[in-house]
């Protein structure tokens, strides 16, 4: 038998080898959002991108790897925006009516789903603590 095969040889054959299969196997996408894969189309996230890309300015070949298997699995795309179709509704009370009672009753009345006042009481109490700017709330 050669030299070549012998016991050390072949053990290091082998780690080579199943490192190798490791890298083709896996993509930054992949491994960071495994949740992802599966998608077929989307926007790309560019974080992915950007890791794929410094991946391919070190070593070009794992690089390509990575992207080629992030695009077929479907993790470096964005996951879809979620919505639930509703694009909201405007209800108008008048300025002296806005209780909180009333406000459930309008959005009842327009939703046809039952909403009690202490939600009504949560949800501008959730808005009025929160950071954000606007002075519209929505309920789910």
């Amino acid at each position: 038998m050669h030299a070549w095969f012998g016991p050390r040889n072949v053990r290091l054959l082998a780690g080579v080898l199943l490192a190798a299969m490791a890298v083709v196997q896996t993509g930054c996408g992949t491994l960071i959002h495994p949740e992802r894969r599966g998608q077929t189309t989307g926007r790309i996230d560019p974080a992915i991108a950007i890791l794929n890309g410094i991946g391919l300015l070190f070593f070009i070949i794992p690089g390509l790897i990575a992207f080629a298997v992030d695009f077929s699995t479907g993790a470096i795309y964005l996951p879809p925006e979620e919505t639930n179709g509703d694009d909201g509704q405007i209800i108008r009370l008048d300025p002296d009516e806005m209780t909180p009672e009333r406000i459930a009753a309008a959005i009842s009345e327009q939703t046809g789903r039952d909403v009690s006042a202490g939600d009504v009481r949560s949800a501008l109490e959730q808005s009025s603590t929160s950071s954000s700017s606007s002075n519209t709330w929505q309920m789910r």
